[in-house]
């Protein structure tokens, strides 16, 4: 595989400026967007020694099995693979990388049956309380992505034709007056949502082959997500304004006890959102603008009571009010899995409402959780990320050596990549600032633009923009400007920008003639969060951590209530990192130690925090990070 950690090839996609049902963004060719810098250099990482390692003979295998009695899921990894493999290979076109894919593919092939049926099951547990169905969606995404890589080819035929007869096999089974005798929305787990997400793929299958069956099925499918009173229910209570946590108690009896999974609880973070995607695929294909509010009033529900200061959230894979309940130690948080589909679930919104506070959002769980549950060799995910503790790698799944996480993370630095940059009539709009060249076509002028950006963000705030379009002509730059940059300052040429506001774009539209410079300068201001007796520290979209490496004092000390302030912005200075490890350094002078009338307790002591990215990422129990911090409490309170 070819040198790529210079000028890494990757795809641009999904953001427009329009408000509507329908994304009006045009993406770039795959490979005309590099990225540059320390972005590239984890990337390359990641592409090496995670994707092309991989082995898709053995992830495949269970399908030519067909044992699977205890209900499990071996049948998803393959699909998630996919997801990210055939895109890479599409645009660095490795030719180890595609032969590891076409090895996968054909185990796939050679396990359909002549019913259609690809997956693990006998026959008599197939389509029932297991992850049968939700195994047959993420093969007939992994088909498609295959399909979409390579569409003239035999194989690319092939697998299109075989995702077909799979979305053929279900509705016989599940669909209208199915062989099964019950409505795919009863299988599965958590009240349908798990099997009710092979709307997504259904959708595509109807993209690609125009088929109304696959459309008519997917109508049947909306209807049990949106109107069966035990189901998932994805339109009332969204609409209602019903936070994803509170969910249950609507028309189905949640188990109050018991094991994982769960039958009838609303709760499952990972499986809603994509339950959400197909809506909006659904939305886009048949106009029903009420699905696409629910999805968009969902995720505004997500970020208002959920997503915590790295962009992350769920606790054991479950909604629970994360936002406010994020500097206590509940358990297992922040699934990848939950993670990658938070990306995908925001970079698609922002694809179809060109609102850039879902690129906030996707930016700060990109640079925060994204980064810090991917090894710094880029080998493996991490299952869980806590914001205190240590790191490790994952448990093995279904007696594999592997897990839904390590199977599911690619797909995030994807929804990083596709959201980077993109086109909108003759707009090209800019919605993240890592160092790289970006190149995008614009229809209505039938030019190139090429523009080459110089960073180091966002450890620091200021980014350069270079025009290499070759020829002179008028277009229209559009800039993200984070809600978080309170002042930002922009200069085209030296020339002050007036007018930019954060959360919101800066167009500057102008003749551009090559070598016109643009100078952004970010706010990266830090800020101070309190939630009742805890504080934490952020500086622009990064959650700030104190690490064990530092040695420099116990990294739970309390904070001093008597010396407690609103905002210790001007304590925190950029340092030199001691190690390659940690990207992000910084030293401050604060009120921690509870033993201040001690006449040398009494000074604030200098302690050192780093990036939650790089926090903790030696993955070893000697090496803990912290992000919350808590308060002495005074005898007065209770």
């Amino acid at each position: 595989m070819k040198k790529l950690n210079q000028s890494f090839r990757v795809l641009c996609g999904v953001c427009c400026l329009a408000v509507s049902a329908a994304a009006t963004f045009v993406p770039a060719p795959y490979g005309d967007v590099t990225l540059k810098g320390p972005m590239g250099d984890r990337l390359e990482l990641m592409l090496k020694n995670h994707v092309l390692a991989t082995d898709t003979t053995y992830i495949t295998a269970p399908f030519l099995e067909k044992t699977e009695r205890r209900g499990w899921w071996q049948t998803e990894f393959w699909g998630k693979y996919m997801h990210a493999a055939m895109p890479f290979w599409t645009y660095t076109q490795s030719p180890a990388l595609r032969a590891n894919i076409d090895a996968g593919l054909a185990n796939i092939l050679a396990s359909q049956e002549a019913s259609g049926y690809i997956g693990n099951y006998p026959d008599d547990l197939r389509c029932g309380e297991g992850w049968d169905v939700w195994g047959m969606k993420y093969t007939m995404m992994g088909l498609m992505h295959y399909y979409d890589g390579d569409p003239s080819s035999e194989n690319g035929k092939k697998a299109l034709a075989a995702a077909r007869r799979v979305c053929d096999y279900v509705i016989a089974q599940l669909g209208p007056n199915g062989a099964r005798g019950k409505r795919l929305y009863q299988t599965g787990n958590w009240c349908g949502f798990a099997s009710s997400s092979i709307l997504e793929p259904v959708v595509w299958l109807y993209n690609r082959t125009k088929d109304q069956r696959y459309l008519d099925f997917a109508t049947y499918l909306v209807d049990d997500m949106t109107k069966a009173e035990d189901g998932p229910r994805l339109l009332d209570l969204a609409l209602k304004d019903i936070s994803v946590a509170d969910r249950n108690g609507y028309g189905n009896k949640p188990d109050a006890n018991g094991g994982y999974p769960m039958k009838r609880n609303r709760w499952k973070a990972y499986e809603m959102m994509s339950c959400y995607q197909g809506l909006i695929e659904y939305s886009e294909v048949t106009g029903r603008q009420d699905l696409l509010d629910a999805a968009i009033a969902t995720c505004n529900q997500i970020i208002r009571d959920e997503i915590n200061l790295a962009g992350g959230s769920a606790s054991s894979e479950a909604w629970f009010h994360g936002a406010e309940r994020q500097h206590l130690p509940y358990t297992r948080l922040q699934e990848t899995c939950v993670v990658t589909t938070w990306m995908r679930f925001v970079e698609k919104l922002l694809a179809v409402t060109g609102d850039p506070k879902y690129a906030d959002e996707l930016e700060k769980a990109f640079y925060n959780i994204y980064l810090a549950s991917l090894n710094r060799t880029g080998d493996e995910f991490a299952a869980y990320t806590p914001l205190n503790g240590y790191r490790s790698r994952g448990h093995h799944h279904c007696y594999m050596h592997t897990n839904c996480c390590n199977a599911n993370g690619p797909r995030g630095f994807l929804a990083f990549i596709r959201a980077l940059c993109g086109t909108d009539g003759d707009r090209v709009v800019m919605n993240f600032y890592a160092s790289g060249k970006q190149k995008v076509h614009l229809d209505k002028s039938n030019k190139d633009v090429i523009f080459e950006s110089y960073a180091l963000y966002p450890r620091t705030g200021y980014v350069r923009l270079t025009n290499h379009t070759v020829e002179k002509g008028p277009f229209t730059l559009a800039l993200r400007i984070p809600a978080w940059s309170a002042n930002t300052s922009i200069r085209v040429n030296g020339q002050k920008i007036s007018g930019v506001k954060p959360g919101s774009y800066c167009e500057i539209a102008r003749e551009w003639t090559i070598g016109d410079v643009v100078d952004i300068d970010f706010d990266m201001a830090l800020k101070t969060h309190r939630i009742g007796h805890h504080i934490a520290f952020t500086r622009g979209p990064i959650a700030l951590a104190r690490d064990t490496r530092f040695n420099d004092g116990p990294i739970d000390e309390v904070f001093r209530r008597s010396a407690l302030q609103s905002d210790y912005g001007s304590r925190f200075i950029p340092v030199r990192s001691p190690s390659e490890d940690i990207w992000m350094t910084f030293s401050a002078t604060l009120p921690v130690g509870s033993h201040h009338e001690h006449p040398e307790g009494e000074n604030w002591p200098e302690i050192r925090f780093c990036d939650y990215a790089s926090a903790a990422n030696l993955w070893e129990p000697g090496n803990a990070c912290r992000v919350w911090f808590p308060i002495e409490w005074e005898p007065s309170e209770r």
